[in-house]
């Protein structure tokens, strides 16, 4: 692979997953592929690289910090975390913020900077586009105001989902109950 030099983005970028790193030690390995993916001379940023590409999302929760929103995703399928394409922007907090209030409707978010987050999987072809690789980078987003959302085209529906549900829910997709549990690891160790 060729590797490109780094801007200040991707600089900052890198610093993000080192400090993900050392949270998360377990996911040294999914840490690596995102490094990598970074590297690469080819635009990671772009959704035309269909080798694979980052794309942004969010872990939104409301005011409580109890219910996180998720979407029935259309072309998925799934209920899943609001989120999409970088088209570009080399800072994905604010791909991902972007994404949360169009997915929503919700106006009032805040945004924390540490990744939250990271999945690598696989979109499966769809109207002419080949299946490839999205390496999700997730951010926790935090309604401030009214948590009334509105449907857009993206989705079949939205709902509010109590999280410590939803971490038990064996019907859940599996990285929205690993996002749940570290929600909720996280509030734990606040009370500490």
């Amino acid at each position: 692979m060729t590797r490109r030099s780094m801007n200040e983005d991707d600089a900052g970028f890198t610093h993000a997953l080192d400090a993900y790193a050392a949270r998360w030690p377990g996911e040294a390995a999914t840490v690596a592929l995102f490094a990598e993916l970074l590297g690469d001379a080819e635009n990671p940023f772009l959704r035309e690289r269909l080798a694979g590409h980052f794309t942004a999302s969010c872990w939104l929760v409301d005011g409580a910090g109890a219910r996180t929103l998720l979407t029935h995703h259309k072309k998925l399928g799934l209920w899943l975390q609001p989120g999409g394409h970088a088209d570009g922007e080399r800072d994905l907090r604010i791909a991902a913020l972007k994404e949360a209030g169009e997915e929503s409707g919700l106006a009032d978010l805040r945004i924390e900077d540490a990744i939250f987050d990271l999945d690598r999987h696989r979109i499966p072809e769809h109207k002419g586009v080949p299946a490839h690789w999205h390496y999700d980078v997730r951010y926790v987003i935090q309604a401030q105001g009214s948590e009334s959302y509105v449907v857009g085209d993206e989705s079949h529906d939205l709902a509010w989902r109590d999280i410590e549900t939803l971490a038990g829910d064996a019907s859940a997709d599996a990285s929205v109950r690993r996002m749940a549990g570290k929600w909720l690891a996280r509030g734990r160790q606040a009370q500490v």
